[in-house]
């Protein structure tokens, strides 16, 4: 969705095809860091990201499991200028459907075809409907219909952890200090939560091993009393704050190798469908925003010919940035939930990992993208 307004913004016509019926309440918390906040600055969307969203503070923190504090939790780039936000996942969803015209979001459209040569693309869908474009971004998540037109498909890799996760209303837990997130850590699990709706909702998560193939779903149904015994003897506000859970969902965490190829001729993949990653650096989001900003920079100086060949750059652009990342949320959920025989070595690579969470807050996609172009000529 970031993308279209990205697109839009320099002045490329765009379309959005959604198989869902409606743009939806859907998910729990995600977070918006520092590298995708200046990017919503510049199409005008933070104002809004700040009144439904909810700054950090520095105060927030990570855990012994025991709630022995262990680090401060980096809550900014190394500017001060840009923070960490808790969102509603579907608050970012309606922020960015709304900053788009009526016209270009189609619901419904569930595509089930692609057939594309050197003059363009075409598109069919499940409801009878086609559409013709220059070119295609393929921004359908883990499970991509987009990627088998790009190169073999891969499966997701199972992490043999499941989250449990969702939302308690603010005014249960009335003594739960405001705008922090805090991170708990314990032997094969860990637990998070940070405000969200402008501080009137609180989102938790609880990452637990499994050894069922649990469904990669945002709706499947969890069960609290299985979720408080996981983290039973654990510090007390957590036990607390899992009184309150009334209804809990079920969420399997898987990525990907990172994939060979995101681009064919005029298709290209963007997001989850490219590099999906799992949530240990809460940079899902974030990173697809950064892909839609590079990726409009390059397209809003192409034209119908030279489109393969910006698409062709975006992804030579954006494979080792996603790639870094995508490794490092796999070593941070395995930082976070080893067995550690020396607690304090943990607590030091915790501490340390402040250094590439800068390196990921700190990049601009945009300035990135331009400095590319420059070397090329563009």
């Amino acid at each position: 969705m970031f993308a279209a307004k990205a697109l839009l913004e320099r002045g490329v016509d765009v379309a959005v095809y959604e198989q869902a019926l409606q743009i939806g309440e859907i998910g729990a918390g995600v977070q918006l860091t520092p590298n995708s906040l200046r990017l919503l600055e510049r199409v005008g969307l933070l104002p809004e990201i700040e009144r439904l969203g909810v700054a950090e503070s520095p105060s927030s923190t990570y855990y012994r499991m025991d709630g022995t504090p262990v680090a401060p939790v980096v809550t900014t780039d190394s500017s001060g200028q840009y923070g960490v936000y808790g969102m509603h996942r579907a608050d970012l969803l309606s922020i960015l459907a709304d900053s788009l015209p009526s016209d270009v979001i189609n619901v419904g459209h569930k595509c089930v075809g692609l057939d594309q040569d050197d003059d363009g693309v075409r598109l069919s869908f499940a409801n009878g409907a086609t559409a013709e474009a220059d070119v295609v971004i393929g921004a359908d998540g883990i499970h991509s219909v987009m990627q088998k037109y790009v190169s073999e498909p891969s499966l997701p890799v199972d992490s043999g952890k499941v989250a449990y996760r969702g939302l308690i209303p603010a005014e249960k837990l009335p003594a739960w200090p405001a705008n922090t997130f805090q991170l708990w850590m314990g032997e094969g699990k860990h637990f998070l939560v940070f405000p969200v709706r402008g501080g009137t909702q609180i989102n938790y998560v609880g990452f637990v091993p499994s050894n069922e193939h649990a469904a990669e779903s945002w709706s499947a149904v969890g069960d609290p009393a299985v979720l408080a015994a996981e983290f039973a003897g654990w510090d007390p506000r957590i036990e607390e704050l899992l009184t309150q859970v009334e209804t809990t969902f079920w969420w399997g965490l898987y990525d990907r190798e990172p994939l060979q190829l995101w681009t064919n001729n005029r298709l290209t993949l963007l997001g989850d469908a490219a590099h999906p990653m799992l949530p240990h650096l809460g940079q899902g989001a974030n990173q697809s925003i950064e892909d839609g900003a590079a990726l409009a920079m390059l397209l809003a100086e192409a034209d119908r010919s030279s489109a393969p060949r910006a698409l062709v750059a975006y992804e030579a652009l954006r494979r080792e940035r996603t790639t870094a990342v995508q490794i490092g949320a796999r070593a941070n959920g395995l930082r976070y939930d080893s067995d550690y025989e020396d607690l304090g070595e943990r607590d030091a690579e915790i501490a340390a990992s402040k250094e590439f969470r800068l390196w990921v807050y700190d990049y601009d996609a945009e300035l990135a993208t331009s400095e590319e172009m420059a070397k090329h000529g563009r």
